[in-house]
Parts: structure tokens; sequence; C-alpha cells
């Protein structure tokens, strides 16, 4: 305690020299934030890989649009709507994401294949990394099983495109698992609940397998599974200029192996501004459905409840209702639009549709309440639902984030070998110096 309270007088006494005012940025002409002064992004590269459309840039301003996503050009929710009930979707996505074109049924078939060939995790991975090394965090183990399997890799270091590709497709089939295992160890070692290990079935999909070796029984419906290829679809990638995929390419472009960059990128999904926020979601409606009174709460105590969420007197003071709102969308995010569509299915088949109501009437309230207050309401996010219908198939909570690593981890990947074949370079931004000039001066003179 005592090295800490000096640690603290330290820190008091560099507030004096690290204070940089706002105005400095629109001073000194530097983007806060990589954000330009209209709080759209600025723009840091290119790419064929996915496309998130949220506004017009007009001489005028920024003019709002129905959101949209598309990936290599296709919308996402032409991708959902395609999947029908004749294949999965997400194994689709992956392939349209990684070589730029939707696969004929032969070589879909195949790349299903060779993906789930890699499904095997190295003998005594699990037992030594994972059974033995349990972790009270999901995401930070995801981090360290990620790295440890550099030392079952043969060639680690080698970074060309085709070896990249195949190095990224192993641990896009692995993860799933390995989330799923790092669950069952934590829930074993911290909360004394019985252990129990699945392996990976051959003849399933990335999701059916998720459900397949999370459950202890194994079973799980054909609505749930389509559920969640859903939610992984809509998940796979979100543009270049989201942090966790901006943070891939940053050091990948060090020359670094793809373990190094996926660790990086999981670091940074863990954030509650990224990944993790619909984890924050679902904690705020908890709090509201605790001061409601439950999912029959009528619409005026909910309207109560939101109420004193925006004024910081309910859940975590900051005065935010999460699960609305985008750095990019304006009117809609399609992948909000999707899910909700989406968890009518699951939701009648659990028995779930008074929860539901209390979800789509929360968000129309919300959004009564922020056009009254502000002229338009704030686009409803992704986030929102995922947690619910993460909740319907019944995925602990501690998986909310490690999924939306599984299924983001194809637009590193994709990204990762975009940028090798278009641009060698190390990315290496400025920043502008502003503190004072200052002499040395020897300590015992100071």
């Amino acid at each position: 305690m005592v090295k800490e309270s000096y640690l603290a007088q330290f820190y008091g006494k560099s507030q004096n020299y690290t204070d940089i005012p706002n105005k400095w940025f629109t001073e000194y002409n530097v983007k806060k934030g990589l954000r330009n002064e209209d709080g759209t992004g600025v723009r840091v590269g290119l790419t064929r890989v996915s496309d998130v459309v949220g506004y017009n840039k007009t001489e005028s301003g920024v003019e709002p649009v129905p959101g949209k996503l598309l990936y290599r050009g296709i919308s996402v929710e032409d991708l959902i709507r395609g999947k029908h009930k004749s294949h999965f979707g997400f194994e689709e996505t992956c392939f349209l994401l990684l070589f730029g074109y939707l696969p004929k049924k032969m070589e879909f078939d195949r790349f299903c294949d060779i993906l789930r060939d890699y499904y095997e995790i190295p003998d005594e991975f699990v037992e030594m990394n994972l059974l033995r090394m349990p972790g009270s965090n999901l995401m930070n183990k995801l981090q360290e099983a990620v790295l440890t399997l550099y030392n079952y890799d043969d060639d680690p270091d080698n970074i060309e495109v085709y070896d990249t590709l195949v190095k990224g497709m192993s641990l896009l089939a692995k993860l799933p698992s390995i989330a799923c295992y790092a669950y069952q160890s934590k829930m074993h070692y911290y909360n004394r609940e019985s252990l129990f290990i699945h392996y990976a079935n051959p003849n399933y999909s990335i999701a059916e397998n998720f459900l397949s070796v999370l459950r202890r029984d194994q079973k799980f419906s054909l609505k749930e599974a389509n559920l969640l290829d859903t939610l992984m679809i809509l998940h796979a990638d979100h543009g270049g200029g989201n942090n966790s995929t901006f943070t891939n390419v940053v050091i990948s472009s060090t020359g670094t192996d793809i373990y190094s960059t996926i660790s990086g990128s999981i670091g940074s999904l863990k954030g509650p501004r990224h990944g993790g926020a619909n984890l924050k979601v679902a904690e705020m409606m908890d709090t509201v459905l605790e001061y409601t009174g439950g999912y029959t709460a009528s619409d005026s105590k909910i309207r109560e409840s939101i109420e004193m969420l925006l004024k910081g007197k309910l859940y975590d003071g900051s005065g935010l209702v999460y699960g609305f709102g985008h750095a990019v969308y304006t009117i809609s995010d399609p992948r909000a639009e999707l899910l909700r569509e989406c968890c009518t299915a699951v939701a009648n088949e659990k028995h779930k549709e008074t929860e539901f109501d209390f979800y789509t009437r929360f968000e129309n309230i919300f959004r009564e309440i922020m056009t009254e207050r502000k002229g338009c309401p704030l686009p409803t996010n992704v986030d929102f639902y995922s947690g619910f219908a993460y909740d319907m198939m019944q995925i602990p909570r501690d998986l909310f984030t490690p999924l939306f690593v599984c299924s983001r981890l194809v637009g590193w990947i994709a990204h990762n070998i975009e940028n090798k074949l278009y641009d060698g370079r190390i990315m290496r931004p400025a920043t502008k110096y502003v503190g004072e000039i200052i002499d040395y001066v020897p300590m015992e003179e100071r």
C-alpha cells in the first residue's frame, strides 16, 4: 500500500504535464480519435472486403440514410434470406469474404470439408492449456489460447498470403470449441460445476457445433442453429475501420505472425465500447426489469425506467441507454432490423413471446423519447437484440463476446490478407507534440 500511495502522488503531479485541451485538436488540425469534426471516421485505407453505409457526405454536411452492410458488394440481408434451409450461411459468408465471390455448390461443399478438417484440436491442448489453467475472463483466455497455438504450428512465422489463409481457416474452425472448453473449465474451477468435454462433430456446421459442444446433452433445434448462424453472419465483418479489424491490420503491417494479430484483435474486441457492448445491454436490461417489475410492465413504467437511465439514476449512472446509437449508422442498423425479425421464430419456439414483446416495447418507447428530445430517434444497434438472442438459446453471458470473436475472426483474416496484397508498408500515423521544450535540470538542483 505504501508503494501505491507514492504512485498516487506521482500521478497527481503528472496531471500538470498531461492536460491537452480539446480546442487544440482544432487549432492544430489533428483528428481526435481518427474522427472528423462532423463525427465521421477518417478514411485510412481502401478495401474490397465490406462496406458499412450509414450516411452520405454532401456539400452541406452529413446526410443520414438507412443503414446498409455489404460483404463484397452483396447485402447481408440477401445473404441471410438466401440461405433458406438448404445450407448454413456463415460458411458461405466466410467463403465470400475470403475469396471475393459466391461459391458454386461443389466449391461450397469442398470449402466446408476443408474447414471441418480443421475442427480437430492438437493432442493435449485442451488438457494442458484450458483444463489445467482455467481463466477467470474468457476473452483473456482466448488471447492466451491463440498465442499458444503458435507453438503447435510447424511454420508459425510464415506470413505469406496463402499460408495466412490456411492458418486463419484453422483458427476459424478451432476457436468455437476452444471458447466452449474455456467456459467449461472456468465453471468447473471457479463455480465447482461438473465438467464435461464434447468433441466437435465433423458433420456439423460451425453454429451447430458450438451449440453441441456447449450443451451437456448436445441437443439443439434447427431454429436455434439457424438463429446462431444468422448472428454469426451479422457479426462476420464491419468494414476495415472498426477498432478490432484496424488493430489486426496495424499489427499485421509490422510483419508479425497471424497468432499475434488475432490476439491483439481479441483484446480490442473485449472492450465494452466494442464487442463487449452486448453484455452491457444484457446487464442494463436486468436492472430495467428489476425496476419495472418484470416483462409484463406497463408502457408507462418502461418509459419511466428509460428516463431514469437517461438521468444517470439507473444501472451504471452513465446516462447512456446501451443498444442504441452507432458510430456510422444514422437512421437504422441493418443488423438490428434483421435480428429482430429472426428472433421471432425462436421466441415462439421457446415460449418467450412476452420477453420479446418487452424488448420491442422498450425499443419503441426509447425511440419515441429520443424523437421528442432531439427530433429524431437514435438507431437501434445490433447489440440490443443479440444479447436477448443468446439468452433465448441459453448461451451463458460469459460467452457473448467470445462468440463475437468466433464470428468476426473471418473478417480479420480477410482484411489481413487484403492488406498484405496491396500495401506492404508498416502503418505508422503521426502525432503532433504540444508540450513544452524544457532544459534538463540535474537531480541535486531540482
